[in-house]
């Protein structure tokens, strides 16, 4: 993964409406970027909407957030509209992220890993938060880290 010095990637994914959307625009502010197996699962819908129940701290801060999963971008648009996201969902369908932003798999390499990582003003990692089965402590220990910048 990801070490807290590294730089932010230079890659560009497609949003939920289809748009290509490069992570370089968003230097000059803190980013979230989150990693997440699939959409429409428990444990991932439970971090999406713990992150949109708490958009609105973060935007304060100055801070976006993303996410990111293999999901398609028609699916990333019905979790958005469903759910009422504010923020952006990235489709990494060619794993061009994973493996720029190193992300381990689980079982057997099925699956990504959940991974969080806060990205400073000049796009450098200053905190990477894995847990895999917790949602809750993504949000929590991410605003606290944003809070701080």
């Amino acid at each position: 993964m990801l070490n807290k010095g590294d730089s932010l990637p230079e890659i560009s994914l497609v949003n939920q409406d289809g748009n290509l959307i490069s992570l370089n625009d968003f230097k000059g502010r803190p980013l979230v970027i989150y990693f997440y197996p699939k959409n429409n699962t428990r444990v991932c819908t439970a971090q999406a909407c713990g992150f949109r129940d708490n958009y609105e701290q973060f935007k304060e801060a100055g801070a976006e957030v993303i996410g990111i999963s293999q999901d398609s971008s028609e699916s990333h648009k019905k979790v958005v509209n469903n759910r009422k996201l504010p923020f952006i969902l990235l489709s990494d369908s060619k794993k061009e992220a994973l493996k720029a932003f190193k992300i381990p798999s689980l079982f057997f390499g099925l699956i990504p890993a959940r991974v969080t990582f806060v990205f400073d003003k000049s796009g450098k990692v200053v905190h990477v938060f894995r847990a895999d089965f917790n949602a809750d402590k993504h949000i929590e220990e991410t605003l606290s880290i944003i809070n701080s910048l």
